[in-house]
């Protein structure tokens, strides 16, 4: 079974760029049909996807999000990415990495806060 653990900086400043990680363990990220995603919950909101990469390294993302929004793997690390630029205070929210392959298998989420 698939385990996903994000990490990252909890505290990003306006203007600049939120770099997480999603580190998978259980299995690896080059095996196929699996697709890794980002989505994340602001506060008092629902869940918004950001973006999947599928198992032949194409990206997809968010009509609303894709000027900002870069993900990528590493197969050494067994790990994919999530960049998101020019960050503002609506960018704040829990960020989720999830994994999936018929079940659906998700992280603990990570709270990023966008604030001076």
């Amino acid at each position: 079974q698939v385990q996903l653990q994000e990490s990252g900086p909890g505290l990003v400043k306006p203007s600049q760029t939120l770099s997480l990680t999603c580190t998978v363990s259980g299995d690896s990220i080059t095996t196929s049909y699996y697709t890794w995603s980002w989505i994340r919950q602001p506060p008092g909101k629902g869940l918004e996807w950001m973006g999947v990469i599928v198992n032949d390294v194409s990206t997809y993302y968010s009509p609303s999000l894709k000027s900002r929004t870069s993900m990528s793997r590493s197969t050494s690390k067994n790990q994919f990415s999530l960049q998101l630029s020019s960050v503002t205070p609506e960018d704040t929210a829990v960020y989720y990495c999830n994994a999936r392959l018929g079940a659906n298998y998700w992280g603990q989420g990570t709270q990023v806060t966008v604030s001076s």
